[in-house]
Protein backbone atom coordinates (compact mmCIF):
# COMPACT_ATOMS: atom_id res chain seq x y z
CA UNK A 1 0.00 0.00 0.00
CA UNK A 2 1.30 3.45 -0.89
CA UNK A 3 1.29 6.83 0.74
CA UNK A 4 -1.36 8.25 -1.59
CA UNK A 5 -3.41 5.10 -1.96
CA UNK A 6 -3.91 4.99 1.81
CA UNK A 7 -4.65 8.70 2.22
CA UNK A 8 -8.30 9.74 2.56
CA UNK A 9 -7.43 13.05 0.91
CA UNK A 10 -6.65 11.23 -2.35
CA UNK A 11 -9.44 8.65 -2.27
CA UNK A 12 -11.33 10.42 -5.07
CA UNK A 13 -8.39 10.23 -7.50
CA UNK A 14 -7.79 7.25 -9.80
CA UNK A 15 -4.03 7.12 -10.43
CA UNK A 16 -2.73 6.83 -13.98
CA UNK A 17 0.29 4.49 -14.09
CA UNK A 18 3.09 5.03 -16.54
CA UNK A 19 2.68 3.23 -19.86
CA UNK A 20 6.08 1.86 -20.83
CA UNK A 21 4.76 0.10 -23.91
CA UNK A 22 2.85 -2.92 -22.69
CA UNK A 23 3.79 -6.00 -20.66
CA UNK A 24 6.90 -6.69 -22.76
CA UNK A 25 8.36 -3.21 -22.88
CA UNK A 26 11.90 -3.07 -24.24
CA UNK A 27 13.44 -0.82 -21.58
CA UNK A 28 11.46 -0.24 -18.39
CA UNK A 29 12.96 2.38 -16.09
CA UNK A 30 13.42 1.05 -12.57
CA UNK A 31 11.62 3.76 -10.63
CA UNK A 32 11.13 3.32 -6.90
CA UNK A 33 7.63 2.43 -5.78
CA UNK A 34 7.36 5.76 -3.96
CA UNK A 35 8.23 7.74 -7.10
CA UNK A 36 6.04 5.66 -9.39
CA UNK A 37 3.03 6.12 -7.15
CA UNK A 38 3.53 9.88 -6.80
CA UNK A 39 3.86 10.28 -10.57
CA UNK A 40 0.73 8.19 -11.15
CA UNK A 41 -1.26 10.58 -8.99
CA UNK A 42 0.36 13.59 -10.67
CA UNK A 43 -0.73 12.33 -14.09
CA UNK A 44 -4.26 12.00 -12.72
CA UNK A 45 -4.46 15.53 -11.30
CA UNK A 46 -2.88 16.97 -14.43
CA UNK A 47 -5.42 15.13 -16.56
CA UNK A 48 -8.16 16.76 -14.46
CA UNK A 49 -6.33 20.11 -14.63
CA UNK A 50 -6.62 20.29 -10.86
CA UNK A 51 -5.06 23.35 -9.22
CA UNK A 52 -5.20 22.73 -5.47
CA UNK A 53 -3.12 22.73 -2.32
CA UNK A 54 -2.86 18.96 -2.46
CA UNK A 55 -1.56 19.17 -6.02
CA UNK A 56 1.00 21.72 -4.85
CA UNK A 57 2.12 19.35 -2.08
CA UNK A 58 2.35 16.52 -4.60
CA UNK A 59 4.71 18.53 -6.82
CA UNK A 60 6.87 19.31 -3.78
CA UNK A 61 7.11 15.61 -2.98
CA UNK A 62 8.09 14.69 -6.53
CA UNK A 63 10.64 17.50 -6.77
CA UNK A 64 12.25 16.22 -3.57
CA UNK A 65 12.81 12.90 -5.37
CA UNK A 66 13.57 14.25 -8.85
CA UNK A 67 14.41 17.98 -8.87
CA UNK A 68 15.19 17.88 -12.61
CA UNK A 69 11.63 16.98 -13.67
CA UNK A 70 10.78 19.96 -15.88
CA UNK A 71 7.11 19.05 -16.34
CA UNK A 72 6.57 19.05 -12.58
CA UNK A 73 8.11 22.51 -12.24
CA UNK A 74 5.87 23.86 -14.99
CA UNK A 75 2.77 22.37 -13.40
CA UNK A 76 3.78 23.72 -10.00
CA UNK A 77 4.01 27.22 -11.49
CA UNK A 78 0.52 26.78 -12.97
CA UNK A 79 -0.85 25.72 -9.59
CA UNK A 80 0.81 28.65 -7.82
CA UNK A 81 -0.72 31.05 -10.31
CA UNK A 82 -4.19 29.55 -9.95
CA UNK A 83 -4.03 29.64 -6.13
CA UNK A 84 -2.56 33.16 -6.01
CA UNK A 85 0.01 31.67 -3.67
CA UNK A 86 2.26 33.90 -1.56
CA UNK A 87 5.48 34.41 -3.60
CA UNK A 88 7.56 35.00 -0.45
CA UNK A 89 6.50 31.63 0.93
CA UNK A 90 7.38 29.89 -2.31
CA UNK A 91 10.74 31.65 -2.38
CA UNK A 92 11.54 30.43 1.11
CA UNK A 93 10.87 26.85 0.03
CA UNK A 94 12.84 27.33 -3.18
CA UNK A 95 15.91 28.59 -1.31
CA UNK A 96 16.23 25.26 0.44
CA UNK A 97 16.02 23.40 -2.86
CA UNK A 98 18.51 25.76 -4.47
CA UNK A 99 21.16 25.21 -1.81
CA UNK A 100 20.88 21.44 -2.29
CA UNK A 101 20.95 21.59 -6.09
CA UNK A 102 23.29 24.42 -7.06
CA UNK A 103 23.01 23.96 -10.81
CA UNK A 104 19.49 22.68 -11.20
CA UNK A 105 18.45 23.83 -14.65
CA UNK A 106 14.77 24.23 -13.77
CA UNK A 107 15.51 26.58 -10.87
CA UNK A 108 18.15 28.77 -12.43
CA UNK A 109 18.66 28.54 -16.13
CA UNK A 110 17.24 31.32 -18.27
CA UNK A 111 15.14 29.77 -21.02
CA UNK A 112 16.74 30.79 -24.38
CA UNK A 113 13.40 31.90 -25.87
CA UNK A 114 12.78 34.26 -22.96
CA UNK A 115 14.16 37.71 -23.78
CA UNK A 116 15.96 39.24 -20.83
CA UNK A 117 13.58 41.39 -18.83
CA UNK A 118 11.09 42.42 -21.54
CA UNK A 119 9.18 44.48 -18.96
CA UNK A 120 11.36 45.97 -16.23
CA UNK A 121 9.60 46.61 -12.95
CA UNK A 122 9.54 50.37 -13.42
CA UNK A 123 8.06 50.15 -16.96
CA UNK A 124 5.53 47.34 -16.78
CA UNK A 125 1.84 47.31 -15.83
CA UNK A 126 0.70 45.37 -12.73
CA UNK A 127 1.58 41.73 -13.33
CA UNK A 128 -0.58 38.66 -13.03
CA UNK A 129 0.58 36.50 -10.13
CA UNK A 130 2.85 33.79 -11.53
CA UNK A 131 2.95 34.68 -15.21
CA UNK A 132 3.80 32.23 -17.94
CA UNK A 133 6.42 29.82 -16.63
CA UNK A 134 8.55 30.10 -19.78
CA UNK A 135 11.16 31.63 -17.53
CA UNK A 136 12.87 29.74 -14.75
CA UNK A 137 10.96 29.07 -11.56
CA UNK A 138 12.80 31.64 -9.46
CA UNK A 139 12.14 34.38 -12.01
CA UNK A 140 8.49 33.40 -12.09
CA UNK A 141 8.26 34.00 -8.35
CA UNK A 142 10.36 37.17 -8.25
CA UNK A 143 8.37 38.76 -11.06
CA UNK A 144 5.43 39.10 -8.68
CA UNK A 145 7.26 41.24 -6.15
CA UNK A 146 7.28 45.01 -6.52
CA UNK A 147 10.52 45.38 -4.59
CA UNK A 148 13.59 43.24 -4.25
CA UNK A 149 13.37 41.07 -1.11
CA UNK A 150 16.02 42.31 1.34
CA UNK A 151 17.64 38.87 1.69
CA UNK A 152 17.69 37.91 -1.99
CA UNK A 153 21.13 39.27 -2.84
CA UNK A 154 22.68 37.85 0.31
CA UNK A 155 21.17 34.47 -0.59
CA UNK A 156 22.81 34.65 -4.02
CA UNK A 157 26.10 35.47 -2.31
CA UNK A 158 25.69 32.24 -0.32
CA UNK A 159 25.18 30.37 -3.57
CA UNK A 160 28.27 31.91 -5.14
CA UNK A 161 30.31 31.17 -2.03
CA UNK A 162 29.77 27.52 -2.92
CA UNK A 163 30.64 28.05 -6.59
CA UNK A 164 31.95 31.50 -7.52
CA UNK A 165 31.42 30.93 -11.24
CA UNK A 166 27.95 29.39 -11.19
CA UNK A 167 26.56 30.34 -14.59
CA UNK A 168 22.92 29.84 -13.55
CA UNK A 169 23.21 32.15 -10.54
CA UNK A 170 24.95 34.87 -12.55
CA UNK A 171 22.33 34.65 -15.32
CA UNK A 172 19.58 35.01 -12.75
CA UNK A 173 21.38 37.86 -10.98
CA UNK A 174 21.64 39.74 -14.27
CA UNK A 175 17.91 39.29 -14.72
CA UNK A 176 17.45 40.75 -11.22
CA UNK A 177 19.62 43.75 -12.12
CA UNK A 178 17.52 44.41 -15.21
CA UNK A 179 14.17 43.72 -13.55
CA UNK A 180 14.74 45.93 -10.51
CA UNK A 181 16.99 48.51 -12.18
CA UNK A 182 20.10 47.76 -10.13
CA UNK A 183 22.46 49.36 -12.66
CA UNK A 184 25.64 51.08 -11.57
CA UNK A 185 23.94 54.45 -12.15
CA UNK A 186 21.41 53.63 -9.43
CA UNK A 187 22.71 55.10 -6.13
CA UNK A 188 20.99 52.30 -4.23
CA UNK A 189 22.71 49.55 -6.22
CA UNK A 190 25.36 47.48 -4.46
CA UNK A 191 26.37 45.51 -7.53
CA UNK A 192 29.76 47.14 -8.04
CA UNK A 193 30.68 46.45 -4.43
CA UNK A 194 29.52 42.89 -4.92
CA UNK A 195 31.77 42.45 -7.97
CA UNK A 196 34.69 44.10 -6.19
CA UNK A 197 34.41 41.48 -3.46
CA UNK A 198 34.40 38.62 -5.95
CA UNK A 199 37.43 39.99 -7.78
CA UNK A 200 39.31 40.55 -4.56
CA UNK A 201 38.80 36.87 -3.85
CA UNK A 202 39.74 35.81 -7.39
CA UNK A 203 40.58 38.48 -9.93
CA UNK A 204 40.57 35.84 -12.69
CA UNK A 205 36.85 35.16 -12.19
CA UNK A 206 35.60 35.72 -15.74
CA UNK A 207 31.99 35.56 -14.58
CA UNK A 208 32.56 38.46 -12.20
CA UNK A 209 34.20 40.55 -14.93
CA UNK A 210 31.24 39.83 -17.21
CA UNK A 211 28.78 40.81 -14.50
CA UNK A 212 30.60 44.10 -13.93
CA UNK A 213 30.38 44.88 -17.65
CA UNK A 214 26.66 44.09 -17.62
CA UNK A 215 25.96 46.28 -14.59
CA UNK A 216 27.91 49.24 -15.97
CA UNK A 217 27.16 49.14 -19.70
CA UNK A 218 24.01 47.10 -20.40
CA UNK A 219 21.28 49.42 -19.02
CA UNK A 220 18.53 49.22 -21.69
CA UNK A 221 16.97 52.48 -20.50
CA UNK A 222 20.05 54.42 -21.67
CA UNK A 223 19.51 55.93 -25.16
CA UNK A 224 21.25 53.79 -27.77
CA UNK A 225 23.04 56.77 -29.27
CA UNK A 226 24.06 58.28 -25.95
CA UNK A 227 27.76 58.27 -25.17
CA UNK A 228 28.86 56.57 -21.99
CA UNK A 229 29.70 59.32 -19.46
CA UNK A 230 33.41 60.12 -19.47
CA UNK A 231 33.58 59.75 -15.69
CA UNK A 232 32.19 56.21 -15.92
CA UNK A 233 34.72 55.20 -18.57
CA UNK A 234 37.57 56.75 -16.61
CA UNK A 235 36.51 54.89 -13.46
CA UNK A 236 36.38 51.58 -15.35
CA UNK A 237 39.73 52.18 -17.04
CA UNK A 238 41.31 52.91 -13.68
CA UNK A 239 39.74 49.76 -12.24
CA UNK A 240 40.98 47.54 -15.08
CA UNK A 241 44.51 48.94 -15.14
CA UNK A 242 44.80 48.50 -11.37
CA UNK A 243 43.76 44.85 -11.68
CA UNK A 244 46.25 44.32 -14.51
CA UNK A 245 49.03 45.62 -12.31
CA UNK A 246 48.04 43.02 -9.72
CA UNK A 247 48.10 40.18 -12.28
CA UNK A 248 49.54 41.18 -15.66
CA UNK A 249 48.79 37.77 -17.20
CA UNK A 250 45.06 37.96 -16.46
CA UNK A 251 43.33 37.94 -19.83
CA UNK A 252 39.94 38.93 -18.41
CA UNK A 253 41.24 42.31 -17.25
CA UNK A 254 42.89 43.03 -20.62
CA UNK A 255 39.69 42.14 -22.47
CA UNK A 256 37.72 44.41 -20.15
CA UNK A 257 40.21 47.22 -20.75
CA UNK A 258 39.82 46.89 -24.52
CA UNK A 259 36.05 46.89 -24.19
CA UNK A 260 35.99 50.06 -22.11
CA UNK A 261 38.26 51.85 -24.58
CA UNK A 262 35.93 50.94 -27.44
CA UNK A 263 32.86 51.86 -25.42
CA UNK A 264 34.37 55.29 -24.71
CA UNK A 265 35.12 55.86 -28.38
CA UNK A 266 38.87 55.84 -27.79
CA UNK A 267 41.32 53.69 -29.67
CA UNK A 268 43.77 51.29 -28.09
CA UNK A 269 46.44 53.94 -28.62
CA UNK A 270 44.98 55.91 -25.72
CA UNK A 271 46.74 53.46 -23.39
CA UNK A 272 49.75 52.68 -25.56
CA UNK A 273 52.22 53.61 -22.85
CA UNK A 274 50.52 51.42 -20.29
CA UNK A 275 50.44 48.38 -22.58
CA UNK A 276 54.04 48.88 -23.77
CA UNK A 277 55.16 48.81 -20.15
CA UNK A 278 54.00 45.19 -19.88
CA UNK A 279 55.03 44.25 -23.43
CA UNK A 280 58.71 44.94 -22.82
CA UNK A 281 58.74 47.84 -25.25
CA UNK A 282 60.28 50.24 -22.76
CA UNK A 283 63.46 48.43 -21.94
CA UNK A 284 61.99 45.92 -19.51
CA UNK A 285 60.98 42.29 -19.78
CA UNK A 286 57.76 41.04 -21.33
CA UNK A 287 55.38 40.65 -18.40
CA UNK A 288 52.20 39.72 -20.24
CA UNK A 289 51.44 37.93 -23.48
CA UNK A 290 48.11 39.78 -23.46
CA UNK A 291 49.99 43.08 -23.50
CA UNK A 292 51.80 41.84 -26.62
CA UNK A 293 48.44 41.05 -28.17
CA UNK A 294 47.20 44.54 -27.19
CA UNK A 295 50.10 46.39 -28.85
CA UNK A 296 50.01 44.10 -31.90
CA UNK A 297 46.34 44.94 -32.43
CA UNK A 298 47.06 48.63 -31.80
CA UNK A 299 49.99 48.80 -34.24
CA UNK A 300 48.17 46.64 -36.76
CA UNK A 301 45.73 49.52 -37.28
CA UNK A 302 48.54 51.93 -38.21
CA UNK A 303 50.75 52.56 -41.20
CA UNK A 304 53.45 50.33 -42.76
CA UNK A 305 56.05 50.99 -40.06
CA UNK A 306 53.63 50.20 -37.25
CA UNK A 307 52.43 47.09 -39.06
CA UNK A 308 56.01 45.83 -39.16
CA UNK A 309 56.22 46.36 -35.40
CA UNK A 310 52.98 44.41 -35.03
CA UNK A 311 54.43 41.61 -37.17
CA UNK A 312 57.48 41.40 -34.92
CA UNK A 313 55.33 41.20 -31.77
CA UNK A 314 53.07 38.55 -33.27
CA UNK A 315 56.19 36.57 -34.07
CA UNK A 316 57.20 36.74 -30.40
CA UNK A 317 53.79 35.40 -29.44
CA UNK A 318 53.97 32.59 -31.99
CA UNK A 319 57.49 31.47 -31.18
CA UNK A 320 58.08 32.33 -27.54
CA UNK A 321 55.23 33.59 -25.40
CA UNK A 322 52.20 31.67 -26.70
CA UNK A 323 53.41 28.91 -29.06
CA UNK A 324 50.38 26.74 -28.33
CA UNK A 325 48.44 29.17 -30.55
CA UNK A 326 51.16 29.61 -33.13
CA UNK A 327 48.79 29.02 -36.04
CA UNK A 328 46.52 31.80 -34.80
CA UNK A 329 49.33 34.32 -34.38
CA UNK A 330 50.71 33.42 -37.82
CA UNK A 331 47.23 34.00 -39.22
CA UNK A 332 47.18 37.43 -37.57
CA UNK A 333 50.54 38.18 -39.19
CA UNK A 334 49.17 37.31 -42.62
CA UNK A 335 46.23 39.66 -42.08
CA UNK A 336 48.67 42.54 -41.71
CA UNK A 337 49.70 42.15 -45.34
CA UNK A 338 53.27 43.23 -44.61
CA UNK A 339 55.52 42.56 -47.58
CA UNK A 340 52.66 41.67 -49.90
CA UNK A 341 52.45 43.35 -53.26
Amino acid sequence: MGEYEDAAEWSDVVPIPQDDGGPNALAVIAYTDEYSEAMSYLRAVMAMDEKSERALGLTEHIISMNPAHYTVWLYRADVLRALNHDPAQELEWLNKISLKHLKNYQIWSVRPSYHLCPQPIHHRPPANPYPSPYRNHRQTIMSQLSTLPPLELSFLSRMLAKDAKNYHVFSYRQWLVAHFGLWSTNPASTELRFVDGLLRADLRNNSAWHHRWFVVFADPSAPAAAAVPAATCQRELAFATAKIREAPQNQAAWNYLKGVLRKSGRGLGALAGFAEEFAGERGGQVRSSHALDFVAEMWGQGGPEEKRKAERVLGLLADTYDPIRKNYWDYRKRLLGVGQA
